[in-house]
């Protein structure tokens, strides 16, 4: 069995759109699909899909806090929306969110976000990764525990959008000991995934070019 995704959205036609775009991917099954955020929310529990599609406006319970309530729990969560508001982007990557990408991002996009959710990393629209990054939050105290040299030349390359693999490439290591230290790193930050280890780079000026 290929990657297993569920999709929220309240409009027929843009479930109808993201199912056939991941269809269209030999590794991607689309197990079910929700009309409101409450279905969703109970549909993923039943279904225990590996990545979940979330639309912020939905009835009932919206994206944000459905985002919420799966944090921490097997489906990764990648919001899908044709908002880009600081606000929605800032909320929906703090409450655990492992991507966000606007609908007009196309279907390669939509397609390695589910892969890269799955494989712990995180993908977000190029549109609005640069304001992101430096506007997210305010700076963040530093780690309690401190980050080692090498750590912190992980999460510069973490913060610049670059994989694993490419990460193991740049600095001559395995992905494999790239992914341990990135796990090291979101411990010590207390963050909860590579977005969170992105932010924190890019405000302590720690982010590779």
């Amino acid at each position: 069995m290929g990657i297993t995704v569920l999709i929220a959205d309240d409009q027929d036609m843009v479930r109808d759109g993201l199912r056939r775009i991941l269809g269209a991917a030999q590794d991607i099954e689309v197990v079910g699909e929700a009309a409101d955020g409450v279905e969703a929310l109970e549909r993923i529990r039943a279904l225990r899909p590996d990545v979940a599609l979330v639309d912020i406006r939905m009835p009932r319970m919206d994206g944000l806090t459905l985002t919420r309530e799966l944090a921490g729990g097997p489906t990764r969560v990648v919001v899908v929306t044709t908002f880009d508001l600081d606000e929605y982007v800032y909320t929906a990557l703090r409450n655990g969110a492992a991507g966000f990408l606007l609908k007009r991002s196309g279907p390669a996009l939509l397609t390695e976000a589910v892969r890269a959710a799955v494989s712990g990393e995180s993908l977000i629209s190029p549109a609005i990764t640069v304001k992101l990054l430096r506007h997210l939050s305010s700076p963040r105290p530093e780690s309690p525990e401190p980050l080692t040299e090498r750590e912190l030349e992980i999460a510069g390359h973490v913060a610049a959008g670059r994989t694993n693999a490419e990460i193991g490439a740049e600095l001559f290591i395995s992905a494999g000991t790239v992914k341990t230290h990135v796990a090291a790193v979101q411990r010590k930050l207390g963050v909860r995934n590579r977005v969170g280890i992105a932010v924190w780079a890019w405000n302590h000026g720690v982010a590779a070019p």
